[in-house]
């Protein structure tokens, strides 16, 4: 009996690290979860050791990317709510107690909510930079584990990359990932402009809820799409012009939503449409098959 989320995790060939992240679930969890892991390939003993662990799991003998395993994963979630964890991601004591205490305080389903990450060298817009390891031999556990809260981070807006969290009904709402972004460069903030099409504007990052990314950069391994362009020719707007006008990705939480600032939305979006036909003329037209069944909103 399942009294929390479904933890979706995709995986390629990173089993000591998925190892990892299973144990810190298992041990750093107040409430009981399911584990759902999609293995893409599975050539490094990944499919026998989560048959062996008892895990749901979805399988493809290939590397299909993030949208698809993500979407496969779908079809054994058991429980309201969806976790998208990456396998490279070590959740800290405390972690469900602060999203849940953050969905009982709301009532409702209509919201976005995103986990505080620790990294150890990719200093973004949200979370904490400080180093306790990027390797498995270099972990620094029980460090981690004594300081991940010393440092105060608050609540923030603009919930996007994972490790995030979704009702189901909302995510079949928008049909879940975006299959024409595979691999998936672009799908964490595509996924997030759809929720804003049905009116999600509860996008909220909880500062007490943290997790440890090793940045192990795993996307570096996979040929990637072009994203950035497939997103633009998508929505007529630049994800970093949706960041900073749209959904203010790394501000303090406001309590309430925030105006957009619509004079220069409106000079962006111009500028989006000089972007996308500079890129569509110095890259040509082939990227219009990969796209040729989407919306154009420019």
């Amino acid at each position: 009996m399942f009294t929390g989320f479904s933890i979706l995790i995709p995986t390629w060939n990173n089993l000591p690290f998925l190892k990892l992240c299973v144990e810190s679930i298992r041990e750093n969890s107040s409430f009981q979860h399911q584990i759902i892991v999609h293995i893409n390939d599975g050539s490094d003993g990944t499919l026998e050791w989560v048959k062996e662990e008892g895990l749901d799991y979805t399988y493809t003998p290939q590397n299909v990317g993030v949208s698809l395993a993500m979407n496969m994963m779908r079809t054994k979630v058991a429980t309201d709510y969806m976790y998208f964890v990456n396998d490279d991601m070590y959740v800290l004591p405390g972690w469900d107690t602060a999203l849940m205490d953050e969905i009982k305080s709301l009532g409702h389903n209509r919201f976005f909510l995103s986990s505080t990450m620790i990294q150890p060298h990719d200093k973004t817009d949200v979370g904490l930079c400080v180093n306790y390891g990027d390797t498995i031999e270099g972990f620094q556990k029980e460090e981690l584990l004594k300081h991940y809260m010393d440092i105060p981070y608050p609540d923030w807006q603009g919930a996007t990359r994972p490790p995030n969290m979704v009702h189901r009904d909302i995510w079949d709402m928008v049909g879940g990932y975006s299959i024409e972004l595979s691999p998936g460069m672009y799908s964490d903030p595509d996924f997030t402009a759809k929720l804003l099409l049905i009116g999600i504007t509860h996008l909220k990052g909880i500062g007490k809820s943290r997790v440890y990314h090793f940045e192990t950069k795993t996307t570096q391994r996979v040929k990637k799409n072009d994203g950035r362009l497939q997103f633009l020719l998508k929505w007529g707007i630049t994800n970093s012009s949706m960041r900073k006008l749209i959904t203010r990705q790394g501000e303090d939480w406001a309590q309430k939503e925030v105006p957009l600032d619509l004079p220069l939305l409106k000079k962006k979006r111009l500028l989006s449409r000089f972007k996308a036909s500079f890129y569509l003329l110095t890259k040509g037209f082939g990227i219009i098959h990969t796209i040729e069944n989407q919306k154009s909103w420019i």
